[in-house]
């Protein structure tokens, strides 16, 4: 017993829980496998040990962590703000950096108010929460949406079903297919309650596939139901007339709320909310994301600022690197390669068998590319890819080794 307690395992006996024998069958089958501890700045290149790998699982895909500029900037906001906000936003007040992104990401969103939040899964799980609440300071003051009906795409993230965890699958809690505005009509139509919210995705993580953004708010228009879109990963980066999807882009403008995530585009850790001020600021206290755990760190919040104003005045950065995420998808179908047919600068190449995957995924990691696998519960049994992001510091060397190295992992693995 002190041996085992010692090397902080439990007997067999007493694991209750079935952790260990859910970590040795995950483990087992290749569900899960030991995080290697990665060595200095996650970017382009990641170390482990001794080895330097080329990383294609990074989503901070603009290489701004490993600016010099980037970097002076946050030490310079961690001198003039510090490095913690001291606590919530409902015991400290919000900090003069959280200000000035809030006003930035509204301006930018085109709407009325925004709260920021420590990441975007906080966010969405705060939104739910507070779309469906009952709460109440004293008899004159309170708030009951326990009525609320959220209707939410099949395919949405973790982060929006473990929101709605607390709802009634199948009373205040309905789904619609997955990008499917009829079935969502269909759906909407047997909604009796006056509160109602759909909620999707813009732009979806597994396989980079864009929503009917304009259809679904349509269908959430006829129906008089407010709409919250995650727009995590397509915020600064589609939109524009020059770029993909601007229409689908402009279309965003009507949905009621939107969620964005600031670990993609610029970077940085953090999420927020944008939408009527009336709402918006019941957010925080109503998210309890807000009140109950503290926001973006001071420096963190400042460099979003920047980093969100140079890329909206330098719209080039982001074109020249889409410019080179959709010649490296190009290449990649010239090979023969099965890509989704969304054109978005996540690449997921399908590879099919759970076991297939992982094992594609430790040959590359044997040649020195760092690649994630994405298989169920993330996507369908037997539907599993790998996820590729393309960074802006990937040089073409990096890229023709890649595609020669994936090409030889086809012809051994057959997928």
């Amino acid at each position: 017993m002190i041996d085992a307690v010692q090397r902080n395992e439990l007997p067999v006996q007493h694991d209750r829980f079935g952790f260990r024998e859910f970590l040795d069958t995950s483990t087992e089958r290749g569900y899960l496998y030991d995080v290697p501890l990665s060595e200095g700045i996650v970017g382009a290149r990641i170390r482990r040990g001794k080895r330097e790998f080329v990383n294609f699982a990074s989503i901070s895909f603009m290489g701004f962590q490993e600016d010099p500029l980037i970097l002076d900037h946050f030490c310079r906001a961690a001198t003039t703000y510090g490095i913690v906000t001291g606590g919530s936003r409902a015991t400290q007040g919000v900090g003069e950096p959280h200000a000035m992104l809030e006003a930035c990401l509204s301006r930018i969103t085109a709407r009325e108010y925004t709260i920021t939040f420590a990441s975007g899964l906080l966010a969405n799980i705060g939104f739910l929460n507070a779309m469906t609440t009952q709460f109440s300071f004293d008899e004159a003051c309170s708030i009951d949406n326990q009525d609320a009906v959220i209707v939410m795409d099949r395919n949405c993230h973790w982060s929006l079903w473990k929101g709605a965890s607390h709802l009634k699958f199948g009373r205040t809690l309905l789904v619609f297919r997955h990008n499917d505005p009829d079935h969502l009509e269909t759906v909407l139509s047997r909604v009796r309650s006056s509160k109602k919210v759909v909620v999707f995705e813009s732009i979806y993580s597994s396989d980079g596939g864009i929503a009917p953004i304009g259809a679904l708010l349509d269908v959430c228009e006829r129906h008089h139901a407010l709409s919250y879109v995650d727009d995590a990963n397509g915020f600064m980066i589609y939109g524009r007339p020059e770029r993909p999807y601007y229409t689908h882009y402009q279309e965003l403008r009507r949905a009621t709320f939107l969620m964005v995530s600031l670990s993609k585009a610029v970077g940085l850790e953090g999420g927020a909310i944008s939408g009527p001020r009336e709402y918006v600021q019941g957010f925080e206290a109503l998210s309890g994301t807000s009140l109950f755990t503290a926001a973006i760190q001071p420096p963190t919040a400042a460099t979003a600022a920047y980093l969100l104003d140079r890329l909206d005045q330098e719209p080039s950065l982001m074109n020249r690197y889409l410019a080179r995420a959709a010649n490296f998808r190009r290449r990649l179908l010239d090979k023969g390669f099965r890509l989704y047919d969304t054109e978005s600068f996540i690449q997921s190449v399908f590879i099919g068998p759970d076991q297939t995957a992982e094992d594609v995924r430790r040959f590359l990691a044997a040649e020195g590319f760092a690649v994630p696998v994405f298989r169920y519960p993330a996507v369908r049994h037997g539907q599993a890819v790998i996820r590729l992001i393309l960074n802006s510091r990937h040089t073409d060397d990096d890229i023709d080794r890649f595609i020669d190295t994936l090409l030889i992992a086809r012809q051994r693995y057959e997928f």
